[in-house]
């Protein structure tokens, strides 16, 4: 799922239409898409199995509104869910600097369960593009969520 206001960032800051950016996916027919609005979907049920949930990028409204209980949309829900059923939840803050109440608001979630994990480059690897950097973050998120990956080497 995808916030309306992380479609509106991707429109700005990269160009992209969500809608589009998904059909050009090579495995789109496995994903399945819920609307921010739709807290029915299925992903939204503590009985529903997945084996963890990241939440990129934490927007620090989504993180204050998550460390107050206090969720309004499906993402907010999927979070809450996963503190609750005690499964894995990623945060990957997108401000910088953090002030104080940022900094409040994420170490509750950490208390709660959540692991945060600011997007922090890996420039021992030595990258040569941008998908360099964000394939070994992304192994990273995986290997926390229990799942294999080979996007990226590893320390060695």
């Amino acid at each position: 799922m995808a916030s309306d206001a992380f479609k509106l960032v991707l429109l700005r800051e990269e160009g992209q239409d969500m809608d589009a950016a998904l059909t050009a996916l090579p495995n789109r027919a496995k994903l399945a898409v819920y609307a921010e609005s739709q807290l029915d979907a299925c992903v939204a049920s503590g009985s529903f199995p997945v084996d963890g949930t990241v939440v990129i990028p934490a927007s620090m409204s989504a993180v204050g509104t998550l460390a107050a209980g206090a969720g309004r949309s499906l993402c907010h829900r999927v979070a809450e869910v996963a503190l609750k059923e005690g499964r894995p939840l990623i945060l990957v803050p997108r401000e910088t600097p953090l002030s104080l109440i940022h900094l409040r608001a994420l170490t509750t979630l950490k208390e709660a369960g959540a692991t945060i994990a600011p997007f922090i480059p890996a420039f021992y690897q030595k990258p040569a593009t941008l998908e360099d950097l964000m394939d070994h973050f992304i192994m990273r998120l995986f290997d926390h969520l229990g799942l294999d990956s080979s996007l990226s080497s590893r320390w060695m």
